[in-house]
C-alpha cells in the first residue's frame, strides 16, 4: 500500500524536485520507504532527505510512497527497460506469490498493450509508466484507489490525494476518470476510455432469479477479498450489508473480526451486538464521547481533503473503525460501501420513484453508481491508507455493478411511502438463511446511527457557525492552496 505520483514539466525543466516533493506530501503513516524513477533511472531509498540527494535528471518523473502489508509486497519503482513503473493496488486475479505490480510489470515487459491491462486485469488499481517524453496512466473501472489529476503553467501531474497537486501549485484538481487510460506530456492531458460502465435499459428477471445470480457474484467478490488471509476484520453496524459481508467470510473459513464503533448512548450498539450474536462472531464495540468527535475532526478532514459534513460524518466512524483495526493487529478491513447505491437503499430513491417513476428514478441511481468513488470509496481508502489498513470492498467490483445497472427498479424498492429497499440483496441474505431481523432492518445511514452528525452540530452551534461553516474553518487552516492558484 502507499501513494503514487507522477509528474511532468512543460518546460522541459527538471522535475526530480517537484515530484520529491510531492511525494513528501504522501508519506504519512507507516511508510517503508519512497522511490523515483525517470524512464532511466530509479532510486529508493527509507528517508526523503535521502531521496533529495539524487542527482537524475528528467522533465518526467513518477514516484511511489511504499507501506508494507505484506511480506511480498515490493518497493517500487519497478524499471521496465526504456521505462518505469508505478503501480498501487490489488490484482484479485494474482495468485503467484509476486507482488502484483510486479505481475503488472511482466505483462509490460512482455510488450502488452497497457489498454489490454485495464481491459482484463480485475482488481483495484491505479498506475503510472515514465517513458522518455511522456506519462501513461490508468485506473481499474470501479475506482476504490483514490487518483487525481491537474495542471498549471509550469507542471502536469497526478497524485494519489489532491494535497501533492495543491501543494505544487494546481487550484484545479479532479478525480481521474474511471476505467480510463491518459498520455500526459508538455501538452497536457489526452484521455482515452477502456472499460466503463454506461447506463443501459433494464433486463427483465424474477427475484429469486436475480437474487441467485447477485448472491454468486457476492461469494465471488469476498472469496477474491479473503484469498490468503487468515483473519479480517470487517466494518460493523449489524445491518444488512456488513452482516452479509461477514457471513460470507466466516463461511470461507477466515477468523473474522467484527468492529463496531459508536458515540456513547446509541440504540444501534445494542443491535449490532445483537446481530454478532447471532450471526455466532465476535464483535470488538468501541464508543467514544463528543470530545474525540472535536478531536478528529481536523486529523479526518487533512485525510479526506474535503468540508463537506456528510463526508466528515461517514469518515469520522471510519476512521475510528481503520485506528481499532491497527489495535488489533488486522491488516485488511472489509466494509459495505456500494451497496446502497447499487441496490437502491437510500429513502431518496423511493420519492423519486414515486413522483417520476421508475425509469427516471434508475437514471438517478445508475448515475450514482458510477459516482461512487467520489463520494464513498476515496474518503474511506484514504482514512484506512493513513492507518497501514487495507480497505476491501465486496460490493465494489465491474461484474457486480453491471448487473445492478441492468436490474429492473422493482427488484430494488417498494413503490411506496416507507417502502422496504434493497430488496433484492434481502432475498440474497434470505436464501443464505440470515436471521430474519438482519435481513429487514430498515437502512440508517451511520453519521445518526453513530451519533456523529449531531455531534457536529453543537460543536458548530457552540461558535455560531453552520456545519458546513465550521468545517470549511477548520479545512482551510491546512488547505488554504485549495483556493489559489500559483
Amino acid at each position: 500500500m502507499g501513494a503514487i505520483i507522477a509528474v511532468v514539466s512543460k518546460k522541459g525543466e527538471n522535475a526530480i524536485d517537484t515530484a520529491i516533493f510531492m511525494l513528501s506530501m504522501l508519506a504519512h503513516g507507516n511508510v517503508n520507504s519512497l522511490g523515483i524513477a525517470s524512464a532511466t533511472t530509479v532510486s529508493t531509498e527509507k528517508k526523503i532527505t535521502t531521496l533529495q540527494n539524487q542527482d537524475a535528471r528528467s522533465p518526467v518523473i513518477v514516484g511511489h510512497v511504499f507501506s508494507q502489508i505484506f511480506p511480498h509486497d515490493k518497493p517500487q519503482p519497478i524499471k521496465l527497460g526504456n521505462a518505469a513503473l508505478v503501480f498501487e493496488g490489488r490484482a484479485y486475479s494474482n495468485k503467484t506469490g509476486i507482488s502484483d505490480a510486479e505481475v503488472v510489470a511482466k505483462k509490460l515487459a512482455r510488450k502488452e498493450p497497457i489498454e489490454k491491462l485495464i481491459k482484463k486485469l480485475e482488481g483495484s488499481y491505479t498506475f503510472a509508466v515514465a517513458e522518455p517524453e511522456k506519462i501513461v496512466a490508468g485506473r481499474d473501472v470501479v475506482g476504490i484507489y483514490p487518483f487525481y489529476y491537474g495542471e498549471n503553467r509550469s507542471f502536469a501531474a497526478l497524485a494519489s490525494e489532491r494535497k501533492a497537486l495543491w501543494r505544487i501549485g494546481i487550484k484545479t484538481v479532479n478525480p481521474f476518470p474511471l476505467g480510463h487510460l491518459v498520455l500526459v506530456d508538455r501538452n497536457g492531458f489526452k484521455f482515452k476510455p477502456a472499460k466503463t460502465l454506461i447506463y443501459s435499459k433494464s433486463k427483465q428477471t424474477t427475484i429469486e432469479a436475480a437474487a441467485q445470480k447477485l448472491q454468486k457474484l457476492l461469494q465471488h467478490s469476498v472469496k477474491e477479498k479473503v484469498y490468503g488471509l487468515k483473519e479480517v476484520a470487517v466494518a460493523f453496524s449489524g445491518g444488512l450489508d456488513s452482516s452479509l459481508i461477514a457471513f460470507l467470510a466466516k463461511k470461507l473459513g477466515v477468523n473474522v473480526r467484527l468492529i463496531h464503533v459508536s458515540l456513547e448512548n446509541q440504540c444501534e450498539t445494542q443491535y449490532a451486538q445483537e446481530a454478532a450474536e447471532e450471526l455466532n462472531l465476535p464483535i470488538c464495540t468501541y464508543l467514544f464521547r463528543e470530545k474525540d468527535v472535536e478531536t478528529v475532526i481536523p486529523k479526518v478532514l487533512w485525510l479526506i481533503e474535503e468540508p463537506d459534513s456528510v463526508k466528515v460524518g461517514v469518515g469520522i466512524p471510519f476512521y475510528w473503525t481503520a485506528e481499532k483495526a491497527v489495535e488489533m493487529n488486522l491488516k485488511v478491513l472489509l466494509a459495505g460501501q456500494g451497496a446502497d447505491e447499487l441496490f437502491g437503499g437510500y429513502k431518496r430513491y423511493i420519492s423519486e420513484y414515486l413522483r417520476y417513476g421508475g425509469e427516471k428514478a434508475r437514471r438517478t441511481i445508475c448515475n450514482d453508481i458510477l459516482k461512487m468513488h467520489e463520494t464513498n470509496f476515496e474518503r474511506d481508502f484514504k482514512i484506512c491508507n493513513f492507518h497501514n489498513v487495507e480497505l476491501r470492498l465486496p460490493f465494489a467490483t465491474f461484474q457486480i455493478a453491471k448487473f445492478a445497472m441492468e436490474l429492473p427498479i422493482e427488484l430494488k424498492m417498494e413503490r411506496k411511502e416507507n417502502g422496504l429497499r434493497k430488496l433484492v440483496l434481502r432475498q440474497v441474505a434470505r436464501n443464505l438463511s440470515l436471521p430474519q431481523f438482519i435481513v429487514e432492518k430498515p437502512k440508517k445511514a451511520i453519521q445518526y446511527a453513530t451519533g456523529v452528525n449531531k455531534v457536529l452540530k453543537k460543536l458548530a452551534t457552540q461558535k455560531g457557525l453552520s456545519v458546513k461553516e465550521y468545517l470549511q474553518k477548520t479545512f482551510q487552516t491546512f488547505f488554504k492552496e485549495a483556493e489559489s492558484d500559483e
